[in-house]
């Protein structure tokens, strides 16, 4: 556990950017083999392509030893996050939380969420939202380990991929 102690928390500068590509890059890398090449290539592309977006509230990073080994998104609504106003989400969701493969493991993906449940309730909010599927297995478990709950209303269908809502009621995070 003393590697958690490590980890530091912060808002990503301008001169970040190279350095959260790549860590975007090398976490969601794993979902290559199981995305048809086409599907996969357009993901890679909005993945890459959040970096420079000015939509989102937030941009966190974590670094352990001085280097960037993860980093999530903060939006504010539903619109923000994914331009889809009809979600009706008007309070913060997280988005492309990332860790570098071999950072995993140190709690880092935890420490990201906390900095972002902590925004969240400085914003005045009562939830937190998040989106995922089921390729992404070990974050599930992640989040429900931390008190996140599906929020079925919020589902979003792409094409056959179910991208599964989850939402955080933020007056009850005390197991974080």
């Amino acid at each position: 556990m003393a590697d958690a102690l490590e980890v530091q928390i912060r808002d990503a500068a301008e001169a970040d950017r190279e350095a959260i590509r790549r860590v975007l890059e090398e976490a969601y890398g794993q979902y290559q083999s199981v995305l048809p090449p086409d599907g996969w290539e357009q993901y890679r592309e909005n993945i890459v392509a959040s970096v420079d977006s000015d939509k989102p509230t937030a941009r966190i990073i974590a670094l352990l030893d001085g280097e960037i080994v993860g980093s999530s998104l903060l939006f504010l609504s539903s619109e923000a996050a994914y331009g889809l106003p009809e979600l009706d989400i008007q309070s913060p969701i997280i988005r492309l939380l990332a860790v570098s493969p071999k950072a995993r493991g140190r709690g880092i993906a935890t420490a990201l969420i906390k900095e972002n449940v902590r925004r969240a309730i400085e914003l005045g909010a009562s939830t937190l939202h998040l989106h995922t599927s089921d390729m992404m297995d070990s974050a599930v478990k992640l989040y429900e380990r931390l008190g996140f709950e599906r929020a079925y209303e919020k589902d979003i269908r792409k094409g056959e991929t179910l991208v599964k809502s989850y939402r955080l009621h933020l007056q009850t995070t005390a197991n974080l």
